[in-house]
């Protein structure tokens, strides 16, 4: 017999309690904990880096679907690990070299406005400047290298390496600047902060994020021997689950690939099954 749901009446009872005093915290995986316990599908229509940072920032999480090339799937997981940092440990640098009209075509296709410029164009290489949208802004000339536009290091507000994730929030909201570069004794770039992510952080206190801050993201795989490779990018990529997402639980496949995912990466979270 099928029931509908106006077959079903929910009859309500008497409570003693309010709504700040429910708690629907709960786990994903073993170390894996949520504040709002909804996961999103790994479906090619479903769930793509944009819903699993949409998810995370709520509290719950999102799972990368696999229909893509592993580069594509390694990259929307990077994506979302970049969205929102406390600390940004691996900020895209660019070099005193580059041409303004290369800098606006990486604006483009990466999304952000703002890059610290170093001596290589390299992250952990010593930091010369840095070039943001106010910078550029009503600025034409093409031709232009970054180095006679860029805001100069001597010009900017830094942190020094041995920083704390607090102290570091106080000098960037004091300074009233977008970015905060964190710099080694030796005036090498070794981390970056976004005043931006401030916001993030206080318009979405329920936040599933890691250890350094960041939004924390899953990714499915199937159970194919190549799926070993993409297992590797997605660690690579910093993924903080990977889901494996087939139509049988209780295959073969999936325990051989459940034993070698936690035996070649035994911090990593895994979720079996259907």
């Amino acid at each position: 017999t099928g029931l509908t749901y106006d077959d079903l009446i929910c009859m309500p009872g008497h409570i003693n309690f309010g709504v700040h005093d429910v708690d629907l915290h709960g786990n994903f995986t073993r170390k894996i904990k949520l504040k709002t316990p909804v996961v999103s599908s790994p479906m090619d229509t479903v769930t793509g880096s944009r819903m699993a940072i949409a998810m995370a920032l709520e509290g719950g999480i999102g799972v990368i679907h696999t229909n893509m090339s592993i580069e594509e799937q390694a990259n929307e997981v990077m994506s979302v690990k970049k969205f929102e940092s406390g600390f940004i440990m691996d900020p895209v640098c660019i070099p005193p070299t580059m041409p303004f009209a290369e800098l606006e075509n990486l604006r483009k296709t990466t999304g952000w406005k703002g890059f610290p410029v170093t001596e290589d164009g390299k992250m952990g290489s010593k930091l010369l400047g840095l070039v943001t949208k106010r910078d550029t802004d009503w600025f034409t000339d093409g031709g232009a290298t970054v180095s006679s536009i860029m805001t100069k290091l001597q010009d900017l507000v830094t942190a020094p390496e041995a920083v704390d994730l607090l102290a570091a929030n106080k000098i960037l909201q004091e300074s009233k600047k977008g970015k905060l570069p964190v710099v080694s004794k030796t005036g090498r770039l070794v981390a970056l902060m976004s005043r931006a992510d401030l916001q993030k952080n206080a318009d979405y206190p329920n936040a599933t994020k890691d250890k350094n801050k960041q939004l924390m993201v899953a990714a499915s795989i199937g159970t194919r021997p190549s799926d070993r490779d993409r297992v590797g990018a997605l660690v690579a990529a910093k993924v903080d689950a990977i889901i494996i997402d087939s139509s049988q639980g209780d295959s073969v496949y999936q325990h051989d690939m459940v034993r070698w995912i936690k035996k070649e990466f035994p911090d990593m979270q895994v979720v079996g099954g259907n």
